[in-house]
């Protein structure tokens, strides 16, 4: 033990550090909640670091798929998770539902355009709307679903500029450079002032976010405590105060 200790410490790498890292995926739209509750984690569990990988869930998935080095992954829908499971990418007896968001229009803090509600969109003088690309990113999904259901995708659809994930949305809108965008509750409260809520969308299903021990993972036991923590009262606590409601 005494020669590992010196081994590590010659080599200016701390033992503990090396014992547990921790790999966590997570949807783009959990970007400031996941830092935080990392930060938090990182400081109950001293000799833990945890690496966060941020993407849409789509391409969170196919990394994983394609061998990436993931212990936990957290999605913005169910249906990617689905996808994992059913490609044996995640441990199904782990998956839990930990947070609930929200789907709504916002434009930048200066529009002129009164929008109320999705038929808003239709409108000739809206003429590009900011929507996650709906085959890899959740919140274009529920977007495209959503006008669907008004019977107002064929009148919307040719006016979508079509993002990598829902943060690029968010980044659009408060830049000007399009009318509108669908993106998560949380991600219209975190860039205050730059971004203004137009409008709610209706999901009828909801929106939920799970998470789940990656099927590979070396660090099995590691990730079941970081799920579990996610879920406990100070993980919680986290995600409601970044905007997010209980599931």
């Amino acid at each position: 033990m005494k020669c590992l200790l010196a081994a590590a410490l010659l080599l200016g790498v701390s033992p503990l550090a090396r014992a547990a890292e921790l790999t966590v995926s997570a949807a783009s739209s959990l970007t400031e909640s996941f830092r935080d509750i990392a930060t938090a984690y990182q400081k109950a569990h001293p000799g833990t670091r945890v690496d966060l990988n941020f993407a849409a869930s789509g391409v969170l998935l196919q990394q994983i798929a394609r061998g990436a080095p993931v212990d936990v992954l957290a999605s913005a829908d169910e249906a990617t998770m689905d996808q994992a499971v059913k490609g044996g990418h995640v441990d199904p007896a782990s998956r839990q539902v930990f947070a609930r968001n929200a789907l709504w229009v916002i434009v930048p803090p200066d529009s002129r355009l009164r929008l109320t509600a999705l038929q808003s969109l239709a409108q000739p003088a809206v003429t590009r709307v900011a929507i996650g690309n709906p085959d890899s990113v959740p919140v274009g999904r529920y977007a495209r679903a959503a006008l669907q259901s008004a019977a107002l995708w064929t009148a919307v659809q040719p006016k979508a500029i079509t993002t990598q994930n829902v943060r690029q949305s968010l980044d659009y809108v408060a830049r000007g450079e399009v009318d509108a965008g669908f993106v998560y509750a949380t991600d219209a409260r975190a860039m205050p002032g730059r971004v203004k809520r137009a409008f709610q969308v209706p999901v009828s299903a909801g929106i939920t976010y799970p998470l789940a021990v990656a099927s590979h993972s070396a660090r099995a036991r590691e990730a079941q405590r970081f799920v579990a923590f996610v879920q406990s009262a100070a993980g919680q606590a986290i995600l409601r105060r970044h905007g997010f409601s209980a599931p």
